[in-house]
């Protein structure tokens, strides 16, 4: 059965149709038999709820291929930047897609990423947040390392540090991506780097597979994921939870998972999150086209809705629109 087939044997009502909403992490690329474009994010950010801008983060996706080969990926800001001004022209609906952009810079250059950075921001007309250089590793080879093809420890690596520190001073975010075994290498990089915007991706990734059994990692990640506490400058991007590495198999089923499903098996991350740093440094996140292997962009916001329904008004606000606009940089007031 093909992909959106399966995924088209759920559907659900849409809740609370009107709440404005950032999604803060969605991807675009154009790969063999994978294709997620314009057509394709707007698809889904048109199936009921009030999406009103979005965040790009990138994929590894439009590299330069000619010219010098630090700024190869300079060529994704381009791309992304080009679909950007396409949405913003109106031609294609009210949602302002890719209002953020957050690309790739190798910061084991040191301070040589200066350079790069700034041909990022000369790239995207004022779009251009920040970088992710993502840094999933481990040792099983069941566990795919990061994109990227990080090495052990990348950050505690002193050239990694260098380069951060140019994020610093340029007044940077970066979205921080591994998985849950190297967060007190993450929490050594936050608090080595207070005044630097740092965005968890996804949870800090806890895995479910390979020598991972999903409810015996909760608490693990639960106990590494508090030490962010004190870390002001951390904030959180609550998603990207239903992926095949995160151990829940919705894939694998013959029918995909109903918003409260998702809810039931995932909510004590969202709500640990939101409990414990609040709601002005949580933002929800949809992570698609990769979680969409596993539920609809529908349902999975009808899942958020569910998950905040005894939040107060300005904390659905929050985290729903206002605490990705304000860490992106997005301008306007949602409508």
């Amino acid at each position: 059965m093909e992909k959106s087939a399966w995924l088209d044997q759920i559907t659900e009502e849409i809740l609370e149709p009107g709440r404005a909403i950032c999604d803060p992490h969605h991807h675009l690329w154009d790969h063999p038999g994978s294709r997620y474009l314009l057509d394709e994010v707007l698809q889904d950010t048109g199936s009921g709820h009030n999406i009103v801008s979005t965040v790009f983060v990138e994929c590894n996706s439009m590299y330069r291929h000619e010219g010098e080969a630090v700024l190869a990926p300079v060529g994704e800001t381009e791309f992304v930047q080009g679909i950007a001004a396409m949405s913003a022209s109106g031609q294609y609906g009210d949602t302002r897609i890719a209002a953020g952009i957050v690309s790739f810079a190798d910061l084991t250059l040191g301070a040589d990423v200066r350079p790069v950075l700034e041909a990022h921001q000369a790239a995207s007309s004022n779009r251009f947040s920040g970088i992710r250089h993502a840094a999933g590793w481990h040792a099983d080879d069941g566990i795919r390392n990061s994109h990227t093809n990080p090495p052990e420890s990348l950050m505690l690596s002193d050239t990694f540090r260098e380069g951060f520190a140019v994020l610093g001073d340029m007044g940077l975010t970066f979205d921080a991506w591994f998985y849950h075994h190297q967060l007190s290498e993450f929490v050594d990089l936050a608090k080595a780097f207070p005044g630097v915007t740092i965005v968890l991706d996804h949870f800090g990734g806890p895995l479910g597979i390979g020598p991972y059994a999903v409810d015996e990692t909760f608490p693990v990640w639960q106990d590494y994921i508090g030490e962010l506490e004190g870390c002001t400058n951390v904030h959180f991007k609550l998603g990207g939870i239903n992926m095949k590495i995160n151990g829940f198999d919705w894939h694998k089923r013959d029918l995909p998972p109903t918003s409260d499903e998702l809810v039931d098996r995932t909510g004590r991350y969202y709500e640990y999150c939101i409990g414990q740093f609040g709601a002005d440094r949580c933002m929800f996140e949809s992570n698609f086209p990769v979680d969409k292997e596993s539920c609809s962009y529908g349902v999975l916001w009808n899942a958020f809705k569910k998950l905040s329904q005894s939040r107060s008004e300005g904390e659905k606000a929050a985290l729903f629109h206002d605490t990705a606009a304000k860490v992106y940089g997005i301008e306007g007031s949602p409508t």
